[in-house]
Order: C-alpha cells, then sequence, then structure tokens
C-alpha cells in the first residue's frame, strides 16, 4: 500500500525525521534497509559494473542524508531515494562521458519490486526470488489488459509516486476526477489480476 497517510508513508516520514535529527539508530536502520535496494537499483543501470554501482550508490547516500530534513512522505521514501539516486547516475555519466539508459520494463521498477516485497512479506525468502520475479510479471502483463488511461494512472501513482494533486496536473483533470479514476483503475486492476491469474495482487488496489 503507497497511497498518502499510509501506514508505510508514515514510517518513512518518521524514519527520514529521526534520521535528520541525527539519531544514529535510526541511520544505522536506514542505512541498512535502503543501501542494498539501491545498490540492486543501481547496478541494474549501470551494467552490472558493481564498482560503479556501489560509488554511485555512496554518492547517494551521502546527498540524501543532508536532504534527509526534506522528504515530506509525498511518496514512498524509497521512491524519493531512487529519484536522488538516478539523477546522480546521470550527473557521473555526464562527467566520464557514459551512455546514460534508464528504459527498464515496469517488471523491474524499484517501486513495484518494493511493493512485490510488502506484498508477500510474510511468506517472501530469497530462495522464492524466482516465484517473485514471476508475479512481477503478471503485473506487467494485467497493465497491459487495462484501459491505456488506467495504466497510465496507476503507473503515474504506484509506480512513480506521484501525488492526487501531480496527477491532476499532469492530465489536465481535477483532483476528484483522478481519485474517481484511481478508485476505478484499482478496481480494474485487481479484477482483471484475479481473472487472469486467479490469485489476487494484495497491492495497488487498496485505499
Amino acid at each position: 500500500m503507497v497511497t498518502e497517510g499510509s501506514p508505510q508513508i508514515r514510517r518513512d516520514r518518521e524514519l527520514a525525521a529521526r534520521v535528520a535529527a541525527g539519531d544514529q539508530e535510526a541511520f544505522d536502520e536506514f542505512f541498512k534497509e535502503y543501501f542494498p535496494r539501491l545498490f540492486r537499483f543501481t547496478l541494474t543501470r549501470a551494467d552490472n559494473n558493481a564498482e560503479l554501482a556501489e560509488e554511485i550508490v555512496q554518492r547517494t547516500m551521502c546527498i540524501v542524508v543532508r536532504k534527509m530534513g526534506t522528504f515530506r512522505g509525498e511518496a514512498l521514501l524509497f521512491t524519493w531515494l531512487c529519484q536522488i539516486c538516478r539523477n546522480e547516475m546521470h550527473t557521473l555519466y555526464r562527467q566520464r562521458r557514459l551512455e546514460f539508459t534508464d528504459d527498464l520494463p515496469i517488471e523491474d521498477h524499484p517501486a513495484v519490486q518494493a511493493a512485490l516485497e510488502a506484498a508477500f512479506a510474510d511468506d517472501f525468502r530469497p530462495d522464492t526470488a524466482h516465484r517473485h520475479g514471476e508475479i512481477a510479471k503478471f503485473v506487467r502483463v494485467t497493465l497491459e489488459h487495462l484501459p491505456a488511461n488506467y495504466s497510465q494512472v496507476l503507473e503515474l501513482k504506484y509506480v512513480q509516486g506521484h501525488s492526487v494533486a501531480e496527477i491532476s496536473d499532469q492530465l489536465g483533470m481535477g483532483d476528484k476526477a483522478v481519485e474517481s479514476m484511481l478508485s476505478r483503475a484499482r478496481k480494474a486492476f485487481k479484477e482483471a489480476f484475479h481473472t487472469l491469474w486467479d490469485f489476487e495482487p494484495g497491492f495497488v488496489v487498496e485505499q
């Protein structure tokens, strides 16, 4: 669940505030959870160059610690971190005159991966990674079966982490109209997922 005011968002805000206040225990918790995830996010985009990926994530973490006080919880903390990391990758690639690509299939998007991990937190283990990847592909195919406007609004909200107000600006719609479309899109996604795959998705469908 990644809606505004959700337990995850509240946890993200609390953790960010503690890190910004200089809480060492909070920083250790933050680093332990997010450094590996950012590394995986970066490694895919750095052509599996582990040394380059680690450098980018280290630079990102330095920036993040300075900026943590600006996190407002309008998107998941991980989504916010990934945006900063992506910007730092662009900067480093420009400095070194390397070619940068960020064209990944939706199932590889960090926000989708985070949602999948949260959805299957009770039984997710490293040895279930294959099933985890299969479900991610089910997500992609399900989105492809939805009307284009539904897929677009779900991606804006749950993949890119935009607020309702930001989506309204991008689509030229009122907030109420976006909320209504999100509600219909969530319902359509849940029904399509269940119809296509015969099990409940457990994420991006709850208020």
